[in-house]
């Protein structure tokens, strides 16, 4: 689920498996990725939303505030002021909370999930794919998880996204494990 970088609220895609069974990785070689995707939380009010709420908040808060202002209660318009500062900095919050991310990689030797914040990486998780079960309810509920688990180790990944999106991306990661699970065929010696 590849989303652009500046653009939080851009659709997911995702990297599916190529044609045909994946080839071995000899030493020294890099494991083909199979399936790649980067998963962002949607962010519903653009830049210009943001200044056009900030404008309106402004302008009703330092109206009312200026009305008590005149009438002599001065320190309400302090608190109008606080309001103003109050909402700036809980939509701030929430911008850099929009620019988390959780990368998911799937290569023949391995699926890491990479999860990052607008300071940086923050956490690495590596699973086996082999024993690898990726588990989602169908069809999906509001509190319903993709649960990744192998060797007794279990990780969430999407909690941010949509229960729709979050079985697309459950579904996409299951064909890429079942593609990287078919049998190779042998050619036939003659």
């Amino acid at each position: 689920m590849t989303g652009a970088g500046d653009d939080p609220s851009r659709p997911p895609e995702a990297v599916s498996p190529s044609d045909g069974p994946p080839a071995p990785a000899g030493p020294g070689t890099r494991a083909r990725v199979l399936f790649d995707a980067v998963l962002y939380p949607h962010c519903s009010l653009p830049r210009r939303g943001f200044w056009l709420i900030m404008a309106v908040v402004a302008a009703v808060s330092l109206t009312v505030g200026g009305m008590f202002f005149v009438r002599g209660a001065w320190p309400i318009f302090g608190f109008y002021g606080l309001d103003i500062a109050l909402v700036y900095f809980a939509l701030r919050a929430n911008y850099r909370a929009a620019r988390r991310y959780e990368k998911v990689r799937l290569t023949e030797t391995e699926l890491v999930v990479e999860r990052g914040t607008h300071r940086g990486v923050t956490d690495v998780i590596r699973l086996q794919p082999h024993w690898l079960r990726v588990l989602m309810d169908d069809p999906p509920e509001h509190e319903s998880q993709v649960r990744l688990t192998a060797h007794g180790r279990s990780v969430i990944v999407g909690a941010f996204l949509s229960p729709a999106e979050r079985l697309d991306f459950a579904r996409a990661l299951q064909r890429a494990l079942e593609a990287l699970r078919r049998p190779v065929p042998t050619p036939d010696p003659a």
